[in-house]
């Protein structure tokens, strides 16, 4: 035995993300010297920059004070290290410094690692003058009996499944299991839950990259707005000024054209006309938003580059799931001669699920990116015409570059879709570093 005490107080890690079921580790704290915590190296309680990308270098410090409580335990000060995503003491935005309580929860971002703040419970028996600084051993993790939370888990940290993000994805998933089950036998309604499921996946990867929280029905408005569009007659219209006065026509079955005047054409006939149907949507949400009160102005308008990709994402949705399954497959279905004892629902099928996968490189990629341009043209009107043009054509030019390039080559068509998605990938994370509310969005990593 070496006689050693035991730390007064430490920090405990609490479980996060994909780790939540693996022990977290304690850290003991000093009463002689500063503990910052942060990605750097430097840090004496070092977070993987993988797993923590919301985490500043030097996020937090934790530092001793000259102050004790009324039973003479010394007391810390906790105070943020102007972080980008902030801290967060009991879910509130810590300013400066402010002395830890026992059981004072330290959050490192809105949605980043957690900390627990907490006494050794042998510490409020024992005068903390009379224990050596020596005393103090160096930051391991403090071993801890089995308690009875940690043996049923979801009796503590029920309730915060309701705020993490791998719980919806879930609870949704096991939804449109069970609904596809059922659905067995009846093709439409089998075809449009799984489109529906794909479609969903492909919009949550991009609202966790964006990393800004909007209302729900603010997407769900953006996707319906798109398919009314293209059922009204402006979808007519359309196609005649671009299609037929300007140089846009889609060839037709069997006529040869080479790469050029087929990239002309779809610049014209699909990237101009599609992408600006989609963001007609966009112009009517940044509108709406601008006439009503605050906060709902906020919830509902576009008032940044991270709102304009959402919104994008989710009118390209609507736009996606309409044209695969109104159009795309049923026409596939219908010219497509078959072999003796192939099945036309198992043929719209294959068909289905490489099309909508598309759509997270294709459609999604075109109008985020195109809706970044729009966020970006709110926080500089002074430009903002400089600033629609150059996206409006870019998204188009990739769009048509897409759907030139699939009369080619797959492997070709393939180098073009992960273009776009890096494209909208790079607007992604220029939109983060923009934000106006950086500090609350709850911005994930391409990797993690």
């Amino acid at each position: 035995m070496t006689g050693e005490e035991l730390p007064i107080a430490f920090l405990r890690q609490l479980p996060y993300g994909s780790f939540a079921e693996q022990k977290q580790p304690s850290y003991p704290l000093s009463t002689e010297n500063i503990i910052a915590i942060g990605r750097d190296p430097r840090c004496q309680i070092v977070l993987d920059a993988l797993l923590y990308g919301s985490v500043s270098r030097r996020h937090v410090e934790i530092r001793p004070t000259a102050k004790t409580t009324e039973s003479g335990l010394p007391t810390w000060w906790v105070c943020d290290l102007d972080s980008s995503n902030g801290t967060f003491l009991n879910r509130r935005r810590l300013r400066g410094c402010k002395i830890l309580k026992t059981g004072d929860r330290v959050s490192l971002g809105q949605n980043g690692p957690e900390f627990v703040f907490e006494y050794q419970s042998s510490a409020r028996s024992t005068n903390p003058a009379s224990l050596p600084p020596q005393s103090i051993p160096s930051l391991l993790p403090i071993p801890s009996s089995v308690t009875f939370t940690q043996l049923f888990p979801i009796l503590s940290t029920g309730r915060d499944l309701t705020q993490k993000a791998y719980l919806a994805p879930a609870v949704i998933t096991i939804g449109f299991v069970v609904s596809m089950f059922v659905a067995v036998g009846n093709a439409i309604v089998f075809n449009l839950l799984l489109a529906g499921y794909l479609a969903l996946a492909a919009f949550y990867s991009v609202y966790q990259l964006c990393g800004k929280q909007k209302p729900w029905w603010v997407f769900l408005g953006a996707a319906i707005a798109t398919v009314v569009l293209l059922r009204s007659p402006i979808l007519p219209l359309f196609i005649i000024i671009f299609r037929q006065v300007l140089p846009g026509q889609v060839p037709a079955a069997g006529e040869s054209v080479n790469l050029l005047v087929l990239l002309i054409r779809m610049f014209f006939g699909a990237g101009l006309m599609e992408e600006l149907l989609k963001a007609l949507p966009l112009i009517g949400f940044f509108w709406l938003g601008r006439s009503l009160p605050s906060p709902w102005r906020e919830r509902v308008g576009i008032w940044e580059p991270l709102d304009g990709i959402l919104l994008g994402a989710a009118s390209a949705v609507g736009f996606t799931l309409l044209e695969t399954l109104g159009q795309y497959v049923p026409d596939i279905i219908q010219n497509t001669t078959l072999q003796l004892g192939d099945d036309p629902r198992q043929l719209g099928l294959q068909l289905l699920i490489p099309r909508l996968l598309g759509s997270i490189s294709g459609h999604i990629a075109y109008s985020g990116y195109f809706g970044y341009f729009i966020g970006l043209s709110v926080l500089n009107p002074k430009q903002s015409w400089l600033i629609l043009t150059i996206g409006y054509l870019t998204a188009a030019g990739l769009h048509a570059l897409w759907n030139a390039s699939g009369s080619l080559s797959p492997l070709l068509l393939a180098l073009v879709g992960i273009l776009s998605y890096a494209f909208l990938g790079a607007a992604i994370l220029k939109a983060r570093t923009l934000s106006p509310t950086r500090s609350q969005n709850f911005a994930t990593r391409l990797r993690r």
